[in-house]
């Protein structure tokens, strides 16, 4: 089902029928800063095994994750001083920062080296979304694995159809990726170059 909600203001009864599809179970495709994703919450297994089985994504591949605030963050990631300081900086933004995982952080989610990948986008749909929900939301670009990233919600609802409870038309977005940076050991290192600017890292 496709749900058109205002980018500047989304309408709050829309955003809390969302965030229950949610805490139903419920898998969705969203707008953040740089392109669609598609997400459940953290704490669904059955979800997340479904994206994967979705976008034919490999297993040792775990999503990332969206956080409402940075405080948020450091309930699942071991953030220290310095990172503190790049998070405050960068955040809200499109940047993918890899940190140590806390135990808070569901077995699904975590690398060989026990890290996550966390975002904070700034797109009001995407963050009024988690904040609602309470708790963070899977990101994974809206496209099958090795495809591009699709922008456009209609598209997007034609790919995945019935596979997913609702999609979000937030407007055409553009198709970039965000910024991978790793702060662990807090080392700024550019894993990968997307849309946010890295020339401040390592």
């Amino acid at each position: 089902m496709i749900l058109t909600l205002d980018p500047e203001h989304p309408q709050p009864y829309q955003i809390n029928r969302v965030a229950q599809c949610l805490r139903d179970g419920g898998i969705i495709a969203y707008p953040t800063d740089t392109t669609y994703g598609i997400g459940c919450s953290i704490f669904n297994k059955k979800g997340i095994e479904r994206i994967y089985r979705m976008k034919s994504r490999e297993r040792n591949k775990p999503f990332s994750f969206i956080c409402s605030t940075i405080s948020e963050v450091t309930k699942f990631a071991r953030v220290s001083n310095v990172a503190f300081k790049h998070l405050k900086r960068y955040l809200p933004g499109p940047y993918t920062f890899i940190m140590e995982a806390t135990r808070e952080v569901p077995d699904l989610l975590l690398t060989r080296q026990k890290t996550v990948g966390i975002r904070i986008p700034d797109n009001r749909i995407c963050m009024d979304l988690v904040f609602s929900l309470g708790n963070p939301i899977i990101t994974t670009s809206a496209n099958l694995s090795g495809e591009e990233p699709v922008g456009d919600p209609y598209l997007i609802d034609s790919i995945f159809g019935n596979q997913l409870d609702f999609v979000i038309d937030g407007a055409i977005l553009m198709t970039d990726v965000s910024s991978v940076v790793s702060l662990v050991d807090d080392t700024p290192v550019v894993l990968r170059a997307g849309l946010g600017d890295v020339s401040w890292c390592a």
